[in-house]
């Protein structure tokens, strides 16, 4: 009887103990083993595919004349400074800045602009859509336009094991995977983060690809860069489904917890 209870409980405490999360699971940039070594310092070449635009995106599109620079200069001072404010209250409630003011490509690849009507913008890239909308302006206007062509904010969805999950705007030409993963907390100790998955839309349809952001060799491929509509999901370990502590202190907490527990069961059973 004091045999089987005293095994119970050394097999519980060796379960927590072996539990606990290692710490090369957690900690990004690594220099895997069966990977070429890149040493701290060296410079890493990136591989930025052209972004093509895709359904759903929302463009930022400016277009001035030389009537329109004249009168109020390449930039309204005024006009940068109340746009600040309002972007800022809206990206303080968690709005989509674009969504009112923007150019939403819809399901068959147009936007809706003023005088040109549906312009066809899927698949092609920001300089390809400012040289169109500066050739097809011609028609309209007869003095030299200057067009400006950029993306309303990198729109991003973190699923999963992340400390704030849930769907992100960035006003950023460009945003790494780790800022992204910045952007909602971090991941959580349990998160599987040679495993995570990434969710990226092409213009042809959707693609998921498995991502190590543990292995430096990240900053190599071409999920390194966050693009538009992506969404990244973190599976939890197998420590969620046993129960245990996502640390060495939570686990030697719930381990005491069940000695105590245990050994209480015990003393009913003697007196």
């Amino acid at each position: 009887m004091h045999i089987g209870k005293l095994s119970t409980l050394v097999i519980l405490l060796l379960a927590g103990l072996f539990s606990c999360i290692p710490n090369k699971k957690v900690i990004y940039y690594q220099n895997l083993e069966g990977n070429s070594s890149i040493p701290d310092g060296d410079l890493i070449p990136y591989q930025i595919p052209e972004y093509r635009i895709q359904f759903n995106d929302i463009l930022d599109i400016q277009i001035q004349t030389v009537e329109d620079i004249l009168e109020k200069g390449f930039n309204s001072r005024v006009q940068m400074e109340a746009n600040q404010a309002i972007f800022g209250q809206i990206a303080q409630s968690g709005g989509d800045i674009y969504y009112m003011n923007g150019f939403t490509v819809d399901k068959n690849g147009f936007i809706r602009m003023p005088l040109m009507g549906e312009v066809k913008v899927v698949d092609m890239t920001l300089d390809d859509i400012r040289e169109k909308l500066e050739n097809d302006l011609k028609a309209y206007v007869t003095t030299e336009i200057y067009v400006r062509v950029k993306l309303g904010g990198i729109r991003f969805s973190t699923i999963g094991e992340f400390r704030r999950p849930g769907k992100y705007v960035v006003l950023q030409d460009r945003l790494t995977i780790y800022e992204a993963i910045a952007q909602a907390g971090d991941l959580t100790t349990i998160a599987k983060r040679d495993e995570i998955l990434l969710v990226r839309q092409y213009p042809e349809g959707t693609r998921l690809h498995r991502i190590n952001l543990n292995d430096r060799q990240i900053i190599q491929t071409p999920y390194y860069f966050i693009q538009p509509n992506d969404q990244i999901y973190a599976e939890p370990m197998k420590v969620r489904e046993l129960g245990v502590g996502e640390n060495t202190a939570q686990t030697l907490l719930l381990v005491f917890s069940a000695i105590t527990a245990v050994a209480l069961v015990a003393n009913l059973f003697v007196n």
